[in-house]
């Protein structure tokens, strides 16, 4: 078991080295239940104390929000009173921490459900803790991560953000800054934009179908009026 732990360890280190997933925790405000990282680079070897930082100051209403500072950011899912938290390299975007924190976020509500709103700190450390690595690996390693997940964040990863310096919210002088997710509102703006475009296109078909009846209405008559003149009204040709 030692030998496995220090080559999950390895591989982890690795991982910190290639730019990934570098630290995650879940806590309750401020209370931390289980976290997992690294401490090959600087920057993961800090991420706790930052992170601690953030989520000390951090609403606990329901929220989706990067926080960066120099090339890492923090991303953050609030739902429920509870907060996920991943630090990734800045290069490695934000489509794949957030699907990392949804995953994650579904695997703790599962196995922990209400008994979180009253745990002790790092309560679950010992067994959750082994889920984040595992699901770290994953997302940081694994190719499909992305593809399974990129049509679910289609719309999310384009999005208006608001920058703000965080000094105003941890109240010192680390160089932080707030990126607060738009999506609820690009999300409606997309339905409402998709509804019309579906009442665009019915109005055109029906314009299309009263082009062809016009059309032909004309067509029939024409053909009356030609008729009409070599035969009579009543269209009674000699025969």
């Amino acid at each position: 078991r030692e030998r496995e732990r220090r080559r999950e360890k390895k591989k982890f280190d690795v991982m910190a080295e290639q730019g990934s997933l570098l630290f995650s925790l879940v806590s309750r405000g401020a209370v931390v239940l289980a976290e997992q990282g690294s401490d090959k680079t600087e920057a993961a070897r800090a991420a706790p104390r930052v992170a601690r930082r953030i989520i000390e100051k951090l609403s606990v209403a329901n929220n989706r929000v990067t926080y960066s500072q120099e090339s890492c950011l923090y991303h953050i899912l609030v739902e429920n009173g509870i907060i996920y938290l991943a630090m990734a390299d800045e290069s490695f975007g934000r489509r794949i921490p957030f699907a990392f924190l949804e995953d994650v976020k579904n695997r703790f509500s599962s196995q922990y459900g209400a008994t979180a709103s009253t745990a002790l700190a790092y309560a679950y450390n010992t067994e959750f803790s082994r889920v984040l690595r595992q699901q770290m690996e994953y997302y940081s390693t694994n190719p499909n991560a992305d593809s399974i997940n990129k049509v679910k964040s289609e719309i999310a990863e384009v999005k208006n953000v608001m920058v703000e310096n965080i000094e105003k919210v941890l109240d010192r002088g680390e160089k932080i800054e707030l990126l607060m997710d738009k999506t609820d509102r690009l999300q409606g703006e997309a339905s409402r934009f998709r509804g019309q475009a579906r009442k665009l296109k019915n109005q055109m078909w029906w314009n299309k179908i009263r082009n062809m009846m016009l059309l032909a209405l004309i067509v029939f008559l024409v053909i009356y009026f030609i008729l009409a003149l070599a035969c009579g009204p009543k269209l009674k040709c000699a025969g």
